[in-house]
């Protein structure tokens, strides 16, 4: 038996893994893991050890902008800058 929720579970819920935005991006989990650690996608982590939860659509929002900035030729650094401004 899976453990991995349907999509429609998936899309309905307000926060998802890391493992469920790969899922519904087809982002490489390495490049969300990275995106992550840069500080550039919005997680919410109750301890330490738990599992981060991503707002689903406000981290989809990001990872479509990442995606088309890097598209434009910015360069991390530079997507960090305009992710942190809000623009």
């Amino acid at each position: 038996m899976s453990r991995q929720r349907s999509i429609e579970k998936i899309l309905a819920s307000q926060f998802i893994s890391i493992g469920e935005l790969v899922r519904l991006t087809g982002c490489r989990y390495s490049t969300l893991k990275f995106y992550t650690e840069e500080g550039m996608l919005p997680f919410e982590q109750e301890e330490e050890k738990l599992t981060r939860r991503f707002p689903r659509v406000e981290a989809i929002d990001t990872i479509k902008e990442i995606q088309e900035l890097k598209k434009q030729g910015h360069s991390i650094p530079e997507i960090k800058a305009k992710l942190n401004k809000g623009t």
